[in-house]
């Protein structure tokens, strides 16, 4: 058993009977995370801290275990959005090792009393928040969710089963390799996280069946990936399926302003869900705009899929890869130098359309008239609504999360980037002096 599976011994042959495995991994997380649970905050940030540390140190066998899946992943052919994921560059480690610092230097929230009220009675009633126990992450590609999901439970007293894809096994097990010895140094059980060791998919429907063992499963991945997870879970799902993601230009707008945040929210990176995929321009802003985000988008090479007055006003544009959209390209999820423009008779019509045709991740108004960034923020409805920014700051790490577990579409629960607090539950607690009802 090597350092990145659970601390107790599980043979090869155990491994390849996935379901006696799972159970095996699940019992040992659920004991896990009533240790968890009670660890303190110290303990749990000095974990925080080693991993930090291990991350950095470890670089070099960071970097030569990535490229063997990398170069594994040019052999199966995976398309350029999936293998850019799977690229654990010296700067994606700074930034998830900074991270790990972040959270601890964050409050933890485990153990918070709020909203504590007198009663008539005597009694006073307020809630407690407390960890969720166990969660499942299954996740395709980017390695980065291994360091994400496991810090995000270390400081939230949860324990976490990680599952990630075939195409990340030898980075997943570096990186598994680093967070055992933080969890160690810092005397925290290492069955606390748990990478699963076979890329079998049986163990996928192991996990989401487990409801014994497991509180909450995490999808991150394709869209039909996390829709079989949603239809076959017996345990509950945070999740996202899509991310059609929208920038609107107002009729009143900083154009130099409006073409540097659409820029950046198509083109920065073109693979992750928050980059902007559609983009609406009101009709007055329309001739002026499109023109000169249609010069950057023509000389980045980014295809654009047009309405009939959008395409009017590109024509001119040299070297535009101008298209006719289809009916499909209003919702389409593209992670890749594609985007489908329209243009919108008002900011009724833009909403209307984000509302319907967007996916409730994230949406943001470029604007200068503040009534109508507020009618955008209240009714625009998604995870995350902006106002004159790019949408690629959906992210747990850039809302000063410390780090996020993923993006959650959802309405109960947790919603956008989650975090330490989408990772905890609140409890009621009741507190007296001998009080009786009668």
């Amino acid at each position: 058993m090597t350092s990145a599976t659970v601390g107790a011994t599980i043979s090869p042959m155990e491994i390849n009977d996935i379901p006696r495995y799972m159970a095996h991994v699940g019992a040992a997380a659920r004991a896990a995370a009533a240790s968890m649970a009670k660890a303190h905050t110290a303990q749990k940030n000095a974990a925080l801290h080693a991993l930090a540390i291990e991350l950095r140190q470890r670089q070099e066998a960071l970097s030569e275990a990535n490229q063997q899946d990398l170069d594994a992943a040019g052999h199966r052919g995976l398309s350029a959005p999936m293998v850019d994921r799977l690229r654990l560059t010296p700067k994606v480690v700074a930034t998830i090792a900074e991270g790990c610092e972040q959270l601890a230097a964050m409050p933890d929230p485990i153990g918070e009393i709020t909203s504590v009220k007198r009663r008539p009675s005597g009694i006073s009633v307020g809630q407690m928040r407390v960890p969720l126990g166990v969660f499942g992450m299954i996740y395709e590609s980017r390695p980065n969710v291994t360091i994400e999901a496991a810090s995000l439970a270390i400081k939230s007293g949860n324990a976490c089963i990680l599952r990630g894809g075939s195409e990340a096994i030898h980075t997943n097990r570096a990186l598994a390799a680093c967070i055992q010895a933080a969890l160690a140094s810092a005397g925290l059980p290492l069955d606390a996280v748990h990478l699963v060791q076979t890329t079998d998919r049986e163990a996928v429907g192991a996990l989401i069946t487990m409801p014994e063992h497991v509180d909450v499963i995490i999808p991150r991945g394709g869209k039909g990936l996390i829709e079989r997870i949603s239809a076959q879970a017996k345990v509950p799902v945070i999740k996202h399926l899509d991310g059609n993601c929208h920038v609107y230009v107002d009729a009143n707008v900083d154009m130099a302003l409006a073409v540097r945040v659409t820029d950046n929210a198509k083109t920065q990176k073109y693979s992750p869900c928050n980059a902007a995929e559609s983009l609406l321009v009101h009709r007055d802003s329309a001739a002026q705009f499109l023109r000169a985000i249609g010069a950057v988008f023509a000389a980045k090479g980014v295809q654009m899929r047009c309405d009939e007055e959008a395409l009017q006003h590109l024509q001119s544009v040299p070297d535009a890869d101008l298209r006719a959209a289809q009916a499909d390209d209003w919702s389409a999820e593209y992670l890749a130098s594609i985007i489908s423009i329209k243009v919108v008779a008002s900011l009724d019509e833009a909403i209307t359309h984000i509302n319907h045709h967007g996916s409730g991740h994230t949406d943001a108004i470029l604007t200068r008239d503040h009534d109508n960034a507020m009618r955008f923020l209240r009714e625009v409805d998604s995870s995350s609504v902006m106002v004159n920014t790019s949408t690629r700051f959906a992210d747990g790490f850039e809302y000063g999360l410390g780090a996020e577990i993923g993006i959650s579409t959802d309405k109960f629960h947790a919603r956008g980037p989650v975090g330490l607090e989408g990772l905890t539950s609140m409890k009621w607690i009741v507190l007296g002096q001998g009080e009786i009802r009668t």
